[in-house]
């Protein structure tokens, strides 16, 4: 039974919502999180679509290469607040295995 759109949305708003501060979870992961594989274009449609001045974490979100995925403005926005967090970019690229999340321990 597929779930409807408003479902869906709250279960990527709830996991957005744990990441915590100074990582990551790309688009792929977080729709996994949400129970919802194979949903990752489905996630970045959900974070388009948050209010301007939302307190959920959506710049914590990353594609699976590492990289911002936004457009110029938002994306100096978004490595704005990832520098904020400790996160620190090589190479225009964040490292997944250092700031990723979750970890296989914190499953």
């Amino acid at each position: 039974m597929q779930k409807s759109g408003h479902d869906a949305t709250s279960r990527i708003c709830l996991v957005l919502a744990k990441v915590p501060e100074g990582r990551v979870v790309t688009y792929g992961g977080l729709a996994e999180l949400a129970g919802l594989p194979r949903a990752a274009r489905l996630v970045g449609q959900t974070l388009r679509k948050l209010p301007k001045d939302t307190g959920l974490p959506w710049h914590r979100v990353i594609n699976a290469q590492g990289k911002i995925s936004l457009p110029e403005p938002a994306a100096r926005r978004q490595w704005k607040l990832l520098k904020g967090e400790g996160i620190t970019p090589i190479n225009g690229k964040i490292d997944l295995p250092r700031y990723g999340w979750p970890k296989p321990d914190e499953l």
